[in-house]
């Protein structure tokens, strides 16, 4: 059981952590997920930067069906920082004045318009927040790995978001996150005070264990329920199951949607070894044809090779699987 996750497991935990998310939504509404696709008459979308190309935009937008309260029903929650940050991961790629208006018009279309309004007007205040955490991250008062650091800057953050958004916005967008990393601060805290006994410090880690509300525990068990969850389907596999029987396995274990998402990430990872399958037979080929030419003609040739068959961020994963 104690083992290091690998990548598909980090994947199959974010699966588990969708449902989680969905708890987390302000107001006891039901919330209508907004499509993707622009509106009618909407322009064509701009290139997409290296960095995004091969994936899905991160951040499921969301407006309450009776558009209320004020903001035109918006649902202010981490999908739409979510939404933000994967836009802004393209900087150094784009400018951010380029990018701030693609995701201005990416919410025109996807919105209506008072909604729109209201979220742009986030995303506004997002681009200052994250430019001043910039200035604050360089005091030298919350510099190191310690644990009173690690509380100074989350303190500090928390302070700092105080200026720019209201109390029901830093909930919806910062307070799970927050809640998780106050949970694990307080947890080094304890086992780090040389004051406290070894009985004292189970005792304060079990009061924390209790005080935990239920979608923070649900994040903190998701890894160790990702493992338990790989190690069944390895041994069904083994013994010969289909693939209806490993979804019905984990249909029961989490929820129909969630089988259906890692059945699809089943399929996704074959189709990776196939690649990853392909090109190392392609790349024992051109190592063989190129084995008189000089060793920077046939690196030269290794890159294209990966270039043609791989994005950069795939191509950063092949070195796990050089032989």
């Amino acid at each position: 059981m104690a083992k290091i996750l690998n990548h598909r497991s980090w994947a199959l935990v974010a699966v588990i952590l969708l449902g989680i998310a969905v708890s987390l939504v302000a107001w006891n509404r039901e919330p209508v997920p907004v499509p993707a696709s622009g509106a009618v008459g909407a322009t064509a979308a701009p290139a997409t930067p290296r960095t995004m190309q091969g994936t899905d935009t991160d951040g499921q937008i969301q407006v309450l069906a009776d558009g209320t309260p004020a903001g035109g029903g918006l649902v202010v929650d981490a999908e739409l920082r979510k939404f933000f940050d994967y836009h802004l991961s393209a900087v150094g790629e784009k400018s951010l004045d380029a990018i701030r208006a693609e995701v201005e018009q990416a919410l025109d279309q996807r919105l209506p318009s008072a909604a729109a309004a209201y979220a742009k007007r986030l995303l506004a205040l997002y681009l200052a927040f994250k430019t001043a955490l910039v200035d604050l991250e360089q005091r030298p008062e919350l510099a190191g790995h310690g644990v009173a650091a690690l509380r100074a800057r989350l303190v500090g953050m928390q302070q700092l978001r105080a200026r720019y958004f209201d109390e029901r916005e830093v909930q919806g967008m910062f307070g799970f996150d927050d809640a998780y990393d106050l949970d694990a601060i307080s947890r080094m805290e304890i086992s780090q005070d040389k004051t406290l006994s070894d009985t004292q410090k189970q005792q304060g880690l079990a009061a924390l264990d209790a005080a935990r509300a239920p979608e923070l525990r649900d994040a903190h068990d998701a890894p160790m329920a990702v493992v338990r969850l790989e190690e069944t389907t390895a041994r069904m596999r083994q013994n010969g199951a289909s693939d209806d029987e490993v979804y019905r396995m984990r249909a029961a274990a989490f929820d129909p949607q969630a089988a259906s998402r890692l059945a699809e990430l089943d399929r996704e990872e074959a189709a990776w070894k196939a690649r990853i399958q392909a090109y190392l037979a392609e790349r024992d080929r051109l190592l063989r044809a190129n084995a008189r030419e000089p060793e920077p003609v046939r690196l030269a040739a290794l890159a294209a090779l990966q270039e043609s068959q791989f994005t950069p961020d795939e191509q950063r994963r092949l070195a796990a699987y050089e032989r």
